[in-house]
């Protein structure tokens, strides 16, 4: 049996341009698709051809939840794997944003960053 893939994953935003323009502009990933959603939403998907995040904004501006390691289905973090660790970062500091828990480990390297709206995303390289 071929393994399943992840295809996406999907995160409720308080700022839905924000985070897409974020994303778009630090992985060089494209707006797949917008457009009117489930509850009266909007919803935009970002990334590439095999993968997105489906990004979902609903009719009022929703409140951030306390420490998401705390809470039943609290999305943790996202993680994205890049080839050139070094210049996403630069992208990354770039949009103003800082660089947290840089590790090197077997079998690569990483770091972290939060998004204005809160949510964290890990950038790893095995490269």
């Amino acid at each position: 049996m071929k393994p399943a893939t992840l295809e996406h994953l999907n995160v409720t935003v308080p700022d839905i341009q924000l985070t897409a323009q974020l994303l778009c502009t630090v992985f060089g990933w494209t707006v797949r698709w917008e457009g009117d959603s489930i509850h009266k939403g909007y919803s935009m998907h970002v990334g590439e051809a095999a993968s997105y995040i489906a990004l979902y904004t609903p009719p009022q501006v929703p409140t951030p939840a306390a420490d998401s390691y705390f809470a039943a289905l609290g999305l943790n973090h996202i993680c994205v794997a890049v080839d050139e660790l070094d210049d996403v970062e630069r992208r990354v500091k770039a949009e103003g944003l800082t660089t947290h828990s840089h590790a090197d480990y077997e079998p690569g390297r990483r770091f972290y960053f939060n998004m204005p709206n809160g949510l964290e995303v890990e950038v790893v390289s095995y490269a």
